[in-house]
């Protein structure tokens, strides 16, 4: 018969060995390409990076799924945290203590809406990833029992980036778009916002307390939209348009969630302000343009996909955008650097160190 003191002890080595460490912070990923780093390799869809020149800067030097030439947002973001990458929720990887570091659920091509991205194929779409999201806690369930897992999704932090393919690969991806006929600008803003805030009220269901969102950003600055819609190289007019009245829009929905909840849970991250902040003065951070991409074919770079047979520029480090929507490593670097220190301009109603500090109270 076992000795049970044997038992006893084998017991709290696995329960140890599984257990997420107490100064640990889970991590947790959603949304479209600029936060994907590897679940449409796993899929039939055209929205994939998954072949060269992308990851030509990432350590291992090869293509990983991320769309840039190096590290992405979570990827820098798990650096300042002092946490390993995430992998992506479909690797086969993603088991066992992996699990505890948390999951990156993000898919390129998707949008807030289901007709958003239909072009291109199979991709997780935003309902798809937060039925993901709760399967992932059942698995950790049975890692470390449901009490601990509900703690670990409590303390996690969350990163959700939405809302940019809804205008550019649905509202303006055509002239005369279905979406672009059934709303004007302003009303697909409010409508497009309305739709987030069902989004983001079923992640808070699924226990996540610490979100930040995103908004859409300089869409009509980046090279695809330079080089579709630019006159003399100024940013696109109608996309900038759209980007000026949602971005509003979608920080005041914030505020009431937060106001209904009695709770910071929604941080707005506005990552478009840094990129803006580049766009207007490269220079200053380094970059010799903001307008060109350093991987792409036509005006500006910004025609087509980045692939092996492109225009690839000898330094990416000088060069805001990777491809023709996508930023540099650089860039991104910069971007998490103002998610991190940015004053409100960057971070409403705080930034992510003071996130950071006030809950290692707890």
């Amino acid at each position: 018969m076992p000795n049970p003191q044997v038992l006893a002890l084998l017991v709290v080595v696995v329960t140890v060995l599984v257990s997420p460490r107490a100064d640990a912070r889970a991590f947790f990923v959603f949304g479209d390409s600029l936060v994907d780093n590897g679940n449409n390799n796993y899929l039939v869809t055209t929205a994939r990076a998954d072949s060269p020149p992308y990851g030509i800067d990432y350590p291992t030097h090869r293509p990983t799924g991320r769309f840039s030439n190096g590290l992405n947002i979570p990827d820098i973001i798990s650096e300042q945290i002092g946490s390993e990458p995430t992998l992506p929720y479909l690797s086969p990887e993603l088991t066992g203590e992996r699990l505890l570091v948390g999951a990156n659920f993000a898919s390129a091509g998707i949008g807030i809406l289901n007709d958003t991205g239909v072009q291109f194929l199979s991709i997780i779409r935003i309902y798809q990833q937060l039925a993901y999201f709760q399967q992932y806690q059942e698995r950790v369930s049975a890692l470390i029992g449901s009490d601990q897992t509900r703690e670990l999704v409590n303390r996690a932090l969350v990163l959700i980036t939405l809302g940019g393919n809804d205008w550019v690969n649905n509202y303006f991806v055509i002239p005369f778009s279905r979406r672009s006929r059934q709303f004007s600008v302003p009303d697909y803003a409010k409508y497009l916002v309305s739709q987030y805030r069902n989004i983001l009220m079923r992640l808070y269901e699924l226990g996540a307390r610490r979100v930040m969102v995103t908004g859409a950003g300089a869409l009509g600055c980046v090279p695809s939209s330079l080089a579709a819609r630019s006159r003399n190289g100024q940013c696109a007019e109608e996309p900038e348009r759209a980007a000026a009245i949602y971005d509003p829009l979608l920080v005041q929905m914030l505020q009431g969630l937060n106001q209904d909840l009695g709770s910071d849970v929604f941080i707005a991250a506005n990552a478009g302000a840094r990129t803006n902040d580049f766009i207007s003065n490269p220079q200053a951070f380094g970059f010799i343009t903001s307008k060109v991409a350093c991987c792409g074919q036509g005006p500006y770079n910004g025609l087509g996909i980045c692939t092996v047979v492109s225009n690839l520029c000898p330094n990416r480090d000088v060069y805001a955008f990777w491809d023709p929507f996508h930023p540099t490593e650089r860039a991104n670097r910069l971007i998490v650097q103002s998610m991190m220190t940015g004053s409100t301009k960057y971070m409403n109603p705080m930034n992510l160190s003071t996130i950071l500090a006030m809950d290692s109270n707890f």
